[in-house]
């Protein structure tokens, strides 16, 4: 019965203090900025406890931007497996997507679900900071779910 109730604490204390791993696949730059502008003043996903990070093992949540090719797949994936469960991606633009005006090149796999599990989509060319912003909060909603439906 307790660790049943240690895995609830510990489930919304990953709700309430996120920490975000961002990856930029490449493309366009535009939903890079759009990510970046939320950890501005003007949106401050701080004030919701949202951290951003620089190393995988440390995130629960990772934002996934631009187009997927045979290179970055694979750190993409590597970023991925690093991540302790349980884990949520949120693919943001066009590119994450679908791959975008990109997806005809060669060396294109497409979007980021080709390569890794993906939680929430953000569509957009590029997506508000807003709509990233909605789309975090919809991936945490994954994050209350138990541990072993997830990860």
């Amino acid at each position: 019965m307790s660790i049943r109730w240690l895995d609830k604490l510990v489930r919304r204390a990953r709700m309430r203090s996120p920490w975000m791993l961002h990856f930029d696949c490449g493309s366009c730059n535009g939903c890079d900025i759009e990510v970046l502008a939320c950890l501005t003043p003007v949106y401050d996903v701080e004030r919701f406890g949202i951290v951003n990070v620089g190393n995988p093992l440390h995130a629960d949540l990772l934002v996934v931007s631009g187009t997927v090719n045979r290179r970055n797949g694979r750190v993409l994936a590597n970023l991925y497996e690093q991540m302790a469960a349980p884990k949520v991606t949120v693919a943001v633009g066009t590119c994450g997507l679908s791959g975008g005006i990109f997806r005809t090149a060669y060396n294109v796999v497409g979007g980021i679900d080709r390569v890794i599990p993906v939680d929430v989509y953000v569509p957009g060319c590029p997506p508000r900071p807003e709509a990233i912003i909605d789309g975090v909060f919809r991936a945490l909603k994954c994050l209350d779910r138990p541990s072993d439906d997830h990860g």
